[in-house]
């Protein structure tokens, strides 16, 4: 019997909310869906119309010390159609972005992708939408 698992949002903590809502809306082209304010927390889901994935933001409202990302933590994937402009439109909106690479396994051409970091340090990575990243 198969449960139809699907994937459905990833959650992040976040140290300013409007700051990140504003990045994500900016970097990821995403907006507010939902948001739920709680005595200590606040929960904010962010998507956009090309995928039913979001991602969920969590401010703790009195959260010291600050968070830390430890050793596991990786980064956040997407895909774009053309990786050369939006390297552009980010870099020419303020957002520090590394250069564009290439990675290739056995002799063949695997992504074409680039970084950023958000406000609170956590990576993003963009990927030219080809091959296994579409």
């Amino acid at each position: 019997m198969t449960t139809n698992t699907k994937l459905i949002h990833t959650m992040i903590r976040v140290s300013d909310l409007d700051n990140a809502i504003a990045f994500y809306r900016t970097a990821l082209e995403l907006e507010v869906k939902d948001q739920f304010v709680f005595d200590g927390f606040t929960l904010t889901y962010l998507y956009n119309q090309e995928t039913a994935f979001e991602l969920e933001l969590t401010f703790n409202h009195e959260a010291s010390p600050s968070y830390t990302h430890g050793s596991g933590y990786g980064h956040i994937a997407v895909s774009v159609e053309d990786i050369e402009t939006c390297h552009r439109r980010l870099k020419s909106q303020g957002i520090q972005a590394s250069d564009i690479k290439q990675l290739h396994h056995q002799k063949h051409h695997l992504a074409t992708f680039f970084f950023i970091k958000d406000p609170d340090g956590y990576k993003i990575e963009f990927l030219q939408r080809q091959g296994r990243y579409l």
